[in-house]
């Protein structure tokens, strides 16, 4: 059991780092096809204009609080978080504990090549750690049903006990949850950008930056072509909701009850 606050409507799992991987292993053991989602203020402000979106994450087994930003909002509107669990550093946590206890990984997703440098990397860090198989579906992989019948066939292939997929969000979160029961995977968690981190295409903020809360502006530099829209213009209404349910909320926002 989890306990779960709510920020803007999406239910979020207040847990550590520690918690995460442990509640994890948990739904590994389960083998129930789990998805496991993460929440900054983009996807946030993705959920709220897309209602599918949204339903999605009602549906998630676990929803982890990525960006610092995300556990202000949480604290100020009366339910702190205990920390920051974001995707890009859960990915190789886990992965040191699949190391050591054998679980099975698979990586989907990534430009060309780069979940093969992920892969080398994340085994270099991790001796003995197991990733069963890497694929980079080709643009629009997800009108094309026969690529996605090929995708599936190849991660029931190789049978791991957890799938990573990093294609952006919407389209990872709506294409695990299209496909989980076909794909027979015990856990599937998107993780964004995460690959390119482990493969060296994108470097991570400092960390004072993180703790700021800027680590926004650190990726708007790295690639202002693609994010400049996201964090100028489409994310900036997140302040506005958040004052908005502080100040007009009828009832105090108190922790939701847990959920199993």
């Amino acid at each position: 059991m989890t306990r779960r606050v709510t920020v803007l409507g999406v239910q979020i799992d207040a847990l550590t780092m520690a918690d995460a991987i442990a509640q994890f292993e948990t739904l590994v053991a389960r083998r129930q096809s789990a998805l496991v989602f993460s929440l900054n203020v983009d996807i946030c402000m993705k959920i709220h204009r897309d209602p599918e979106l949204r339903k999605i994450y009602d549906h998630g087994n676990l929803v982890l609080v990525d960006g610092t930003p995300m556990t202000w909002a949480a604290r100020f509107l009366g339910s702190p978080l205990p920390e920051r669990v974001s995707g890009s550093e859960f990915l190789p946590a886990f992965c040191r504990v699949a190391g050591v206890k054998g679980y099975r990984v698979f990586l989907l997703g990534g430009l060309p090549g780069v979940a093969e440098l992920a892969k080398q990397r994340l085994q270099a860090d991790n001796p003995g750690l197991q990733v069963v198989g890497t694929y980079a579906p080709p643009f629009g992989f997800e009108h094309d049903d026969q690529e996605n019948a090929r995708i599936v066939s190849v991660i029931r292939a190789a049978s791991p006990d957890v799938l990573f997929v990093a294609l952006g969000t919407p389209k990872e979160n709506k294409w695990l949850f299209r496909f989980r029961e076909a794909l027979q995977v015990p856990v599937s968690m998107a993780v964004g950008s995460s690959f390119d981190y482990l493969a060296g295409r994108l470097k991570r903020a400092p960390q004072w930056l993180q703790r700021c809360g800027l680590e926004w502006t650190y990726r708007l530099i790295q690639e202002p072509r693609r994010l400049w829209r996201r964090y100028l213009i489409d994310d900036l209404p997140f302040v506005y909701y958040v004052m908005r349910e502080r100040l007009f909320s009828k009832l105090p926002s108190r922790p939701s009850t847990a959920r199993p």
